[in-house]
């Protein structure tokens, strides 16, 4: 699908009618065919790269120049209200005052900043101008990610050292582990985004100089990478300590087996002796000396109770139980 937009009174207009795209700022190309791919190639005379070249992870792929114009793809990620947000990539081709984008999703960023820019809220004139407002919008929902993740931790964190007996249904360490990964996952997916971003905002700020852009989309690219890096150094404290919440809660179910073994090994040594004199006095031998003695049942139950009890008080006095 093909979306064009042209800049008139300071708006971002999207265009009905194709027609003749040689002056429009923004087009967007959402899954495209390959008919779709040629029209535009012979329209601006650029190369649309394919959805598998997008996807090479070389930087001489994802960042280069070639007949004039500049082809930047980044790793962004999408669907961020879903409980594990998804990643895809995205081309932004700088060619003139056109930009073109190739994106085989469709992130909440895109659709919100078409939303603020036909209100005039940005700077949409130039291609280069749409480029970093896309960008600020990536890096804005990016941060709104990495706050929500953050609020999960700040959540999960009291549990995970929670006294035995506090918040036992909130506490299911099962529960509290698969959590815990999940916003591990979450912010190394964040992490891979942020550092495909800031790559891209480096190759834009050297694109734009060459291109000799507007001076203040210089200093908004200068701002933007400027957040990007903040951003960074917020995850990397987020990913270290979900890290460490990670091995506290496997730290945490270790030790809740190792005293259920503990116990289950106690009360197995404790029951022993009892079960011995059980034994003994359970034999059907036709001569037993206490056979015929008449206290000999509650003498037995005795001796049961109290080779129990010796071995209870000295596993309660080294602090076993």
């Amino acid at each position: 699908m093909i979306t064009i937009y042209d800049a008139a009174g300071g708006k971002l207009i999207q265009r009905t009618e194709t027609g003749d795209i040689t002056t429009s700022v923004w087009i967007d190309l959402v899954n495209p065919g390959e008919d779709e791919d040629k029209a535009i190639e012979q329209a601006l005379g650029i190369e649309i790269p394919t959805r598998s070249e997008m996807r090479e992870i070389e930087a001489s792929n994802r960042f280069y120049t070639e007949n004039g114009a500049y082809y930047m793809t980044s790793i962004i990620l999408h669907h961020n209200a879903q409980d594990v947000p998804l990643t895809s990539v995205v081309t932004f081709i700088l060619s003139g005052p056109h930009l073109v984008t190739v994106r085989y999703a469709e992130p909440r960023a895109f659709p919100i900043y078409v939303a603020r820019a036909a209100k005039g809220d940005v700077d949409c004139v130039t291609g280069a101008g749409v480029m970093i407002g896309l960008l600020e919008m990536l890096i804005e929902r990016e941060a709104d990610l990495i706050e929500r993740v953050q609020d999960e931790v700040e959540r999960i964190a009291p549990l995970v050292f929670a006294q035995k007996g506090q918040n036992a249904h909130a506490r299911r360490l099962d529960v509290l582990l698969r959590t815990v990964g999940k916003e591990g996952d979450i912010t190394a997916r964040a992490q891979e985004s942020a550092n495909s971003l800031h790559r891209l905002s480096l190759y834009f700020a050297n694109a734009a100089r060459e291109r000799k852009d507007d001076a203040r989309v210089m200093g908004r690219i200068e701002a933007s990478n400027h957040d990007i890096l903040s951003l960074m150094e917020s995850m990397r404290f987020l990913s270290s300590r979900t890290a460490f919440l990670l091995d506290a809660t496997l730290g945490m179910i270790s030790t809740e087996q190792n005293q259920i073994i503990k116990l289950f090994s106690v009360m197995a040594v404790m029951l022993m002796p009892p079960t011995l004199v059980a034994s003994i006095y359970g034999m059907n031998f036709k001569v037993m000396p206490e056979l015929d003695f008449p206290y000999g049942y509650p003498m037995a139950l005795g001796l049961m109770f109290i080779s129990g009890l010796v071995p209870f008080i000295y596993f309660k006095k080294k602090g076993w139980l």
